[in-house]
């Protein structure tokens, strides 16, 4: 595989946390300016933001969680080459399930839609890691 179709769905997930962070801080700069939110209310990180940017915030921190696996296993597999065709589709289908986590993380919330897609995403993830350290230790 080419290192541009393996860094593809890393971009795209770089893209969306990046978004996700920067959707936020806006809103966060608005509820400041407006005094919605005081400064010394949350000077300590205390969760004293309205509802939507804490869940602006859920979300953006989401992003730091399981993708951060995902970008040192895209690392490892361009260094080791062994980033192939399977690699790059099951890439493909952890950052579509990114890319609906959040969306639904921003929106309604659901925890009984989110939660599915998490931990479908996680599965992939592991099925990914899994391939990897196979493939590493077995010489494939």
């Amino acid at each position: 595989m080419t290192i541009q179709a393996v860094l593809l769905p890393l971009f795209v997930q770089v893209a969306l946390t990046f978004a996700i962070g920067f959707w936020m801080a806006s809103g966060r700069v608005i509820a400041i300016r407006s005094r919605e939110v005081r400064h010394r209310d949350i000077a300590l990180r205390e969760p004293n933001w309205p509802e939507h940017l804490m869940q602006l915030q859920n979300a953006f921190l989401n992003q730091l969680e399981l993708p951060v696996l995902f970008y040192v296993l895209t690392i490892l597999a361009l260094f080791t080459k062994s980033a192939d065709l399977l690699f790059v589709v099951l890439a493909w289908v952890f950052v579509v399930l990114r890319l609906l986590h959040a969306y639904v993380h921003v929106t309604s919330n659901h925890v009984p839609h989110r939660g599915p897609l998490y931990i479908a995403g996680a599965i992939v993830l592991f099925v990914m890691w899994v391939i990897f350290a196979l493939r590493v230790y077995l010489g494939l």
